[in-house]
């Protein structure tokens, strides 16, 4: 892959990584135009400043417009979700996967490795605090 290409998937993964950004486009994904109050509760939890964000960033990456009617996907938009919906196929499958292992590990008796928590490595104490303390038994 070239530096251009690289350049050009890293700045659409931070356009797209912005907080609410792929709900944004996910909101709008029907290609039924959306007022901001509908656009703002289909998205949910998101602040008007931040809405306001978001449409104007993708509004200049040329994936939102604004019509008449609301706000809605542009030509570009419509293809980057387009590109996107295998992800929806994907996910169904990992979760799935995800599913599955843990009744895996739940019928052979075994548990998921816990992540490691920082300056727990090896299962020892970050410096400064005491290991904790067994609980007395009965």
């Amino acid at each position: 892959m070239s530096s251009k290409e690289n350049a050009a998937i890293s700045q659409l993964l931070a356009l797209l990584e912005a907080r609410y950004a792929l709900r944004v486009l996910w909101a709008l994904r029907d290609g039924h135009a959306q007022t901001f109050r509908l656009l703002q509760d289909s998205v949910g939890h998101i602040t008007p400043n931040t809405l306001n964000t978001r449409i104007k960033e993708l509004r200049e990456a040329g994936l939102v417009n604004h019509g008449s009617e609301g706000y809605g996907l542009t030509p570009s938009g419509l293809d980057l979700l387009k590109r996107l919906s295998d992800l929806q196929a994907f996910a169904g499958k990992w979760q799935n996967g995800q599913t599955g292992q843990h009744g895996q590990h739940a019928q052979n008796g075994q548990q998921h490795p816990q992540p490691v928590q920082a300056g727990a490595a090896g299962g020892h104490p970050a410096p400064g605090r005491k290991p904790p303390t067994p609980a007395a038994t009965p």
